[in-house]
């Protein structure tokens, strides 16, 4: 089975974000794999362990990139992809023209992503790269069965589950739950050293800036305000729901 997964470098979740001049200044911060991203990656191998097959993990990214893709290769993935063309960055539109142009030159059978980047929080890469490929897609999966040309979905749907089934090939995209993602061993990081890492270009994959240009454009970026400290009702309880219809329509303005 030819296994491909898409993977996002994104900012450590224990990073502060620091905006300067409408931009997300990244000097000095600790990248790591989108943590849906991981979920992806190791239920790839769990299923090349399984099945048998080869896993490529896949990015669109600058040179730093590089280390997030080695440590997927030291968890288990056979080869990496590196598009390292600053003429093919962009928005989700952008990416997913990108990664279905590398996913044609590789080819595959399964293709397994996160549900979304923790950075932007769009959710638009999984749906976004099915569509260019004419595949199906299912998302937020937190069970996986293959048999054969089947496949088995159980989903996550706001705290129920839904049962997909459809077949090969398929985009699956991974939410929390679907499994419990490895450190890569001592062995597996000094495989990954000699694992190969194929980097790619706008012309490798027969594209130009203009098939590609991105069709959103972000103009500023902001923290949200500091909140305000609460503040704490006594008294009596009627007094206090007296009170607290007051305060939200007067101060609150809310009712």
């Amino acid at each position: 089975m030819n296994i491909l997964v898409v993977m996002k470098q994104t900012f450590d979740t224990e990073e502060k974000i620091v905006i300067q001049d409408g931009k997300i200044q990244d000097d000095g911060v600790e990248f790591i794999i989108n943590p849906y991203d991981e979920y992806a990656i190791e239920e790839a191998i769990k299923l090349k362990e399984e099945h048998g097959g080869e896993v490529t993990v896949v990015s669109v990214g600058p040179d730093r990139v590089e280390k997030e893709l080695r440590t997927a290769l030291a968890m288990g993935a056979d080869k990496a992809i590196l598009v390292d063309d600053e003429s093919l960055f962009g928005d989700e539109y952008t990416t997913a023209k990108v990664l279905a142009a590398v996913a044609r030159k590789t080819g595959y059978d399964l293709i397994l992503g996160g549900q979304m980047a923790v950075d932007s929080g769009a959710g638009q890469g999984g749906p976004r790269l099915a569509e260019e490929l004419g595949i199906n897609h299912v998302s937020t999966a937190v069970k996986l069965e293959i048999n054969g040309s089947s496949v088995r979905v159980e989903r996550d749907v706001e705290g129920d589950t839904e049962v997909v089934e459809t077949s090969l090939p398929v985009l699956i995209t991974a939410q929390q739950g679907l499994n419990e993602p490895r450190y890569p061993s001592l062995p597996g990081i000094m495989k990954a050293k000699k694992k190969p890492l194929e980097r790619l270009t706008a012309d490798d994959l027969g594209l130009s800036a203009a098939d590609v240009a991105p069709k959103t454009q972000v103009v500023d970026q902001t923290l949200p305000p500091k909140k305000e400290a609460g503040r704490i009702l006594a008294g009596e309880i009627p007094a206090q729901v007296s009170e607290l219809v007051q305060l939200l329509r007067n101060e609150a303005k809310v009712i």
